[in-house]
């Protein structure tokens, strides 16, 4: 229930706390979700802009469980979500959010240096990157032109995610807990009244103690809005699209990327998704596809394989959206303790989402890190480390 400026909220008179998380995508989904877990005395609601939820990124999102592409803070996220994701709590997917696939990085003769360091990383995970000849490579994905190649590493232990599952998991798991949802209502302003917040939006104002911040592209326009001081969030476009398939079985065939990332493919049912790999500042927007991207990763796919690509069946875009140091954002602010960051997902935002989520409902009220953190550093994560003054 919401606590309009007119009125009092239904638990005020039991002192419950009232957080409102703004932005339905991934991130406020868990968000909401591990705050009602954490917390089921709090009185939590997501306030989402768009009619629908996970209308912007999270629902354009090509997302891959791969250790090896995240920084070492956000890899902290990705070790403590990892359970959550292979086997959700009871009730809250009706399918596996995983689905075990290989990740393979290739590389022609001038690309090894940069294959070489995307292989010394992946000696840290919890599954070391393998080293492959060109022949080795052809056999975790038939249509690569092995006579380019130099080498290529393999990332064993990764897994598709069922994007859709996971984020109706979390608001599932949210609503069972009493959390509620509110869309098409944007929060244009929030102000800060005594402790908590008087959120202005398109639907009336809003009173909540703890303002949470998962607005994605927008969040540094949303702490603007609030008198917090931005840290420096940069959206970037990245542009996929669906092609014909090679027209056999592609079943096991590995996730492949180029060594410096200027493109990859995998398949995706009887067909093959691709990209150009490009992060193109934008402004926070409804961003669409750029077709000159979508002939650009063409060509580059044809000139790496034997796929042969003539025509394009769908193309969409998304905005990745990065801190200055492209980890996550996760916290209370330092100088507004009621409101809480999470942002930053960058291209990782759905496989950290569970760890993130949690570390979030430890921090939002004040709290210490769980042991679900114990022995991990998460000063790397914290919206302090981003602030411009001393």
């Amino acid at each position: 229930m919401f606590c309009e400026a007119s009125g009092t909220c239904e638990h005020d008179a039991l002192g419950n706390v009232r957080i409102a998380v703004v932005g339905g995508g991934i991130a406020g989904a868990t968000a909401a979700y591990h705050l009602t877990e954490l917390h089921p005395d709090a009185e939590v609601f997501l306030l989402e802009a768009e009619p629908v939820l996970a209308h912007h990124t999270t629902g354009r999102s090509a997302a891959i469980f791969v250790e090896n592409l995240a920084t070492p803070p956000n890899r902290i996220m990705l070790r403590a979500g990892r359970d959550f994701l292979w086997d959700p709590p009871e009730g809250l997917a009706d399918h596996p959010i995983l689905t075990h696939r290989t990740v393979m990085h290739v590389a022609t003769e001038a690309q090894v240096g940069a294959l070489e360091e995307t292989y010394a990383a992946g000696q840290a995970v919890t599954t070391p990157s393998e080293w492959l000849t060109p022949e080795e490579a052809a056999v975790h994905f038939p249509p690569i032109r092995s006579e380019l190649l130099a080498a290529a590493v393999l990332e064993p232990e990764c897994a598709d995610i069922d994007v859709g599952g996971l984020h109706q998991a979390y608001i599932r798991g949210m609503r069972r807990n009493g959390g509620t949802i509110a869309t098409s209502r944007r929060v244009d302003a929030a102000r800060p009244d005594g402790d908590g917040w008087r959120l202005d939006t398109t639907d009336g104002e809003v009173g909540a103690d703890v303002l949470v911040n998962a607005a994605g592209s927008w969040g540094d326009l949303v702490a603007a809005s609030a008198g917090v001081e931005p840290v420096g969030l940069q959206p970037n476009r990245r542009t996929a699209f669906m092609v014909n398939g090679p027209g056999v079985d592609a079943t096991g065939w590995a996730f492949t990327i180029d060594a410096e990332s200027r493109w990859y493919t995998k398949d995706d049912g009887p067909q093959m998704l691709c990209s150009l790999v490009e992060e193109t500042p934008f402004e926070p927007c409804d961003v669409k596809p750029d077709e000159a991207d979508v002939a650009l990763a063409i060509e580059r796919i044809n000139e790496a394989t034997t796929l042969a690509i003539r025509s394009v069946n769908s193309s969409w875009a998304g905005l990745r959206t990065f801190a200055p140091d492209r980890s996550l954002v996760i916290g209370p602010d330092p100088d507004q303790p009621a409101f809480v960051w999470c942002v930053g997902q960058g291209g990782c935002g759905i496989q950290t989402s569970a760890g993130a989520g949690r570390l979030l409902a430890d921090l939002a009220l004040g709290g210490k890190p769980s042991e679900t953190f114990s022995g991990a550093d998460i000063s790397g994560l914290l919206p302090g480390r981003l602030r411009t003054h001393g």
